[in-house]
C-alpha cells in the first residue's frame, strides 16, 4: 500500500481550501501506456537514443523519487524502458554536499536536483548548463506562479521539481503542547531530544527567525549573532541530522525537530504519533529544481529525461510516494484530497504570508556562513554540552582533592 493510502489512518489535519499556492488545471494531450501506471506524450521522440548505450548519471536528494517501494510505482525502472537509456541514480542529504561534491570534480553527473539558492550559486559560478527548452516540451505543464525566481530569473538554468515549507515535528507523547515557535528548539525540558539540520543554510535560518532577522543575512555581523544562538542551543541538541531524522522520529528517539514539509508527511504515514507545525515567525518556502551540470557528457539525453520527470504521471507518482508539493498543474488536480487540501503539503494564506525564500548570498557572506558553521560544530560537538559541565566538576573535584592530599601530608609532617 502505498504512503499515502496510510495518512487518513494517522489523523492528518482536517481538511481544507485549497492551499494559496495550489495551481489551476491544464488539459492534457494523447498520451502512450509505458507501464500501468505512467503514460508519457505521444508526440514526443523519446527512443532517439535507444541504441546509442548512454547512461545518465542523476543525482538527487535520499527518499526524493517513487522508486517502486511500498508499492510505489518504480518510474526510474519506466524510463530505462521507456527510452532505452540506463540510469546511474546516486543521493545526497544537502545542498552542501552536493555543491561539495559538484566543486570538487571528483564525480561527472548529468541531472542534479538543487535547491533554489544553491541554482544561483551554481549558475553564477560557470556550474551549470543552459537548458534547450525545445527538448522539454513539457516545461509548459509548470505553474506560472513556480517560474521566474530570482535565483533563476528567466528560468535558464532550472526546472522545477517539487516545492514546500519548513517546520516542527514533534512527538506528541513527548511534547505535551503543540509547539508553535521554534523556540522550542532551545527549551531545557527536550535536552538530549532535539534534533536538529546538519546544514548551514536551513540551521541558520531557523535561529535567525527565532531571533527575528530574515533568514537570508545581511552582513557577517549579522551571521556571528545567529551562529552565537546555535552555539547557544547545542547544550540541548541529541544529533544534528538529514535523512537520519527519519529512524529517529519514526523510531520515537527525539521529541521534535526541523525538517521538510513533504518528509514529516512520511514520517506522519510511519509513526502516527507525530504531528507537524508551522511556526509563528515564519518558515522557508523552497522550490527544488532539475539543472544539468555545464560538465555533463549527454545533455540532450538529460533534456529528455526532465521532461520525462515533468509528464503527469510521472510527476503524480513521484509527489504521491515522497509527499512534497507539486508545480506541475495537472497533477495537483489528480491528487488525492487528503494530500491535495492537507494544510502541511498545501499551507494557506496564514503560513505563506509569513514565508521566505531563500536568495543567493554574495560570496563574503557565504565564506562567513561556512566558517561560521564549521566553527559552530566543532564546538562542543554533537550538543554534549553538559559534558563541559561535568568536567569542569571533576576538575574542581581532583584539585580539591590534591589540596586535601597536600595539607594532610603537612599535618602528618608537623605531627
Amino acid at each position: 500500500m502505498k504512503k499515502w493510502n496510510k495518512l487518513l489512518a494517522a489523523a492528518l489535519p482536517l481538511l481544507a481550501l485549497a492551499g494559496t499556492f495550489a495551481p489551476g488545471a491544464q488539459a492534457a494531450g494523447q498520451t502512450i501506456a509505458v507501464t500501468g501506471d505512467i503514460e508519457v506524450s505521444a508526440d514526443y521522440d523519446w527512443t532517439r537514443f535507444a541504441g546509442d548505450n548512454i547512461t545518465l548519471n542523476v543525482y538527487n536528494w535520499g527518499l526524493y523519487i517513487s522508486d517502486g517501494s511500498d508499492d510505489s510505482v518504480d518510474v526510474l525502472s519506466a524510463f530505462e524502458d521507456l527510452t532505452g537509456i540506463r540510469v546511474n541514480y546516486t543521493t545526497f542529504d544537502s545542498n552542501e554536499s552536493l555543491y561539495a561534491k559538484m566543486k570538487s570534480g571528483g564525480a561527472t553527473y548529468d541531472v542534479i536536483f538543487p535547491s533554489d539558492y544553491m541554482v544561483g550559486r551554481m549558475a553564477a559560478e560557470g556550474m551549470l548548463a543552459p537548458l534547450d527548452f525545445t527538448n522539454i516540451p513539457n516545461f509548459s505543464q509548470i505553474g506560472q506562479e513556480y517560474l521566474g525566481w530570482d535565483f533563476d530569473p528567466g528560468n535558464t538554468y532550472s526546472v522545477p521539481y517539487t516545492w514546500g515549507t519548513t517546520g516542527l515535528i514533534y512527538n506528541t507523547t513527548m511534547v505535551e503542547e503543540p509547539p508553535t515557535s521554534w523556540s522550542a528548539l532551545w527549551d531545557v525540558q527536550y535536552a538530549n531530544n532535539v534534533l536538529m539540520f546538519n546544514n548551514s543554510r536551513d540551521a541558520y535560518a531557523i535561529a535567525a527567525k527565532k531571533l527575528g532577522y530574515s533568514l537570508n543575512p545581511a552582513s557577517i555581523e549579522e551571521v556571528e549573532t545567529v551562529m552565537q544562538e546555535l552555539k547557544n542551543q547545542k547544550s540541548v541538541v541529541q544529533a544534528y541530522v538529514m535523512d537520519e531524522i527519519f529512524d529517529k522520529m519514526e523510531g520515537g528517539e527525539a521529541a521534535l525537530a526541523p525538517y521538510y514539509a513533504g518528509d514529516a508527511l512520511t514520517m506522519i504515514a510511519d509513526n502516527p504519533d507525530l504531528a507537524f507545525v508551522h511556526p509563528s515567525e515564519g518558515v522557508n518556502f523552497f522550490v527544488d529544481s532539475m539543472c544539468i551540470p555545464a560538465n555533463s557528457k549527454n545533455k540532450e539525453a538529460a533534456e529528455l529525461f526532465i521532461n520525462y520527470m515533468c509528464e503527469p504521471s510521472v510527476g503524480l507518482a513521484n509527489c504521491d510516494y515522497i509527499g512534497y508539493s507539486t508545480p506541475i498543474t495537472a497533477v495537483w488536480e489528480q491528487l488525492d484530497d487528503d494530500l491535495k487540501y492537507s494544510e502541511i503539503a498545501y499551507p494557506g494564506e496564514d503560513v505563506m504570508d509569513k514565508a521566505e525564500v531563500f536568495t543567493t548570498l554574495p560570496e563574503e557572506i557565504n565564506a562567513a556562513l561556512d566558517s561560521q558553521w564549521s566553527e559552530m560544530k566543532s564546538y562542543e560537538e554533537g550538543g554534549s554540552g553538559w559534558m563541559v559541565v561535568v568536567l569542569l566538576v571533576l576538575a574542581v573535584l581532583v584539585s580539591c582533592f590534591n589540596i586535601w592530599r597536600k595539607l594532610r601530608k603537612k599535618a602528618r609532617d608537623d605531627y
